[in-house]
Parts: structure tokens; sequence; C-alpha cells
């Protein structure tokens, strides 16, 4: 097979209809479009939108419609189980989020939040921006210390 050999499959280009070519072909003369009125000039008929003029009534909704809304103010917290942290560090280790940070386990700019799935037999020393009561509950039963973290609005990732 060569290139100038390759052609399409047959059937898969269809060719185009050419209207307004005469009566014979049947599309000529007005060519689909109906005899005279909006629809059958230059510039055609006017957008789905469009209510006659009047102030259409999309436009009088709530501008918070669709995914281009965004809260500056929601936070979103990166969770980080127990279970997880009694894997990848020892007995006596300080958590930080820049540690977790470099072990994978969250993006720079992350809010951590601790949540408390898994066991803990280590006695861990963990800094975090949220702890859930079990996580919190399982680390000081542990032998560990909880520290929380202040939440600055705009200092970290807010989504």
């Amino acid at each position: 097979m060569k290139l100038h050999e390759i052609k399409p499959a047959p059937g898969s280009r269809k060719r185009n209809k050419r209207k307004g070519i005469g009566i014979a072909a049947g599309q000529g003369r007005t060519a689909g479009r109906g005899q005279k009125g909006q629809a059958a000039r230059t510039g055609g008929v006017k957008g789905p939108y469009f209510e006659g003029g009047q102030f259409p009534m999309v436009r009088k909704l709530p501008f918070m419609r669709g995914v281009g809304f965004f809260n500056p103010y929601k936070i979103v917290y990166r969770p980080v189980n127990v279970g997880t942290l009694a894997e990848k560090f020892e007995a006596g280790a300080e958590v930080t989020p820049d540690k977790l940070v470099e072990l994978g386990l969250a993006d720079r700019g992350d809010y951590i939040a601790i949540l408390g799935d898994g066991e803990l037999g280590v006695a861990l020393h963990v800094q975090a921006h949220k702890f859930s009561a079990s996580a919190r509950q399982k680390i000081e039963s542990a032998g560990g210390s909880v520290v929380k973290l202040e939440v600055k609005r705009g200092g970290y990732r807010t989504r």
C-alpha cells in the first residue's frame, strides 16, 4: 500500500447537498428555507435564548449558576488516615504538613485533616489543621500528642 492508494471507506464520505442550484435539484429556489420571513433571510434565526427583544429570563436569574461559581471562603481539607501515619512514620516521629508533602500524602499548601481510620500502635506527635474525634483519641491513647494548626483563609489552597 502506498500513500496515493489510500482511500476512505466506502460510504464514510457523503457529498454535500448543493442548495439553490435549480428547481429540478429538489432544493432549488428557496433552498429549503421556506418562503419569506426571518428564517429565510441571511443572518438567520435568533438564538435559542432570544425572547423577542424583551430582557431574557436567563439574564434575570442570579449570577451563580453553573461551574463558573467559585466560593473564595470554602476550605478543602486533604484527608490522611491514622493507619497511613502508622505505616509511614516510626515511633516518636514528628508529623507535619511538610513531611506529609515529602512522602506524597499531600500537596504543598493543602490543609490537612487527620481521620481515625486504621490502627495506631506507635506514639506520634502530629501537627495538622483538623482532627476527627476518633483520630485525636487514637493518637493520644498511643502516647502521642496533637497540635492543631491555624487555618488562614486565602493563605492555603481553597479549592
